[in-house]
């Protein structure tokens, strides 16, 4: 293949092979390869669809919300299976990533997330083998209100209210112990943006509602 080529790939054909609470579909597709020439491959694609992840700070507290459930994943795979992680969740149909961050928050920890600004758009989670994209949502909550146990009873859902300081959450990143991979990313983000975030709210008094007095967070321009 030419190197100004970039390879393509198209589907052929898609079936489902389970239709439960989530979904696992076989598709046939026909694709180029990096040396020329096409092939055709079948590859499972397990559906979820897309999610939120929720990054809430307290800038006046310097604290970080985080929320600790069983992972039947982190079970399945032999791993200890109760874990801190950003509050999460899926986006509903005709839902916008921010309705949906203000909702989950709302939902898994009992708070309101103020001024929400996403920080990055979507990254897939495991693109080999499934569709799911997460979106990364920061914003403002009142840690002086978080605290207890939250969620849909109805859905087996036990979810508890973790309070960390920034640098223990950053730490806890750094070192390996915070094993999900959307609150690492979100851990790395804030390192990067914490002083710049101080700074922006350090005019305001506490957390503002989404009334103009917080301003939101807005990306630095590039150094030049």
């Amino acid at each position: 293949m030419p190197e100004d080529k970039k390879p393509e790939a198209k589907i052929t054909d898609i079936r489902r092979v389970f239709n439960g609470f989530f979904k696992v579909d076989e598709y046939d597709v026909e694709m180029d390869k990096h040396e020329g020439g096409t092939r055709k491959v079948t590859r499972l694609v397990f559906e979820r669809g897309h999610a939120v992840a929720i990054l809430g700070y307290d800038p006046k507290r310097d604290e970080v919300l985080l929320v600790n459930e069983m992972r039947v994943g982190l079970l399945a795979a032999g791993d200890y299976p109760f874990s801190d992680a950003l509050p999460a969740g899926m986006i509903d149909k005709g839902e916008s990533e921010i309705d949906a961050a203000r909702r989950e928050m709302l939902e898994e920890t009992g708070l309101v997330l103020n001024n929400p600004s996403i920080i990055h758009p979507g990254a897939y989670v495991s693109a080999g083998g499934t569709s799911e994209r997460i979106t990364l949502v920061f914003g403002l909550v009142d840690m002086s209100k978080a605290g207890g146990v939250h969620g849909h009873a109805a859905e087996g859902e036990d979810i508890k209210s973790v309070i960390v300081k920034s640098d223990d959450f950053i730490k806890h990143a750094e070192s390996g112990a915070l094993k999900d991979m959307k609150s690492l990313v979100a851990a790395f983000w804030l390192a990067n943006n914490k002083t710049r975030l101080q700074s922006l709210y350090a005019a305001g008094d506490g957390i503002a509602n989404d009334n103009g007095k917080t301003p939101p967070v807005k990306k630095q321009p590039p150094k030049p």
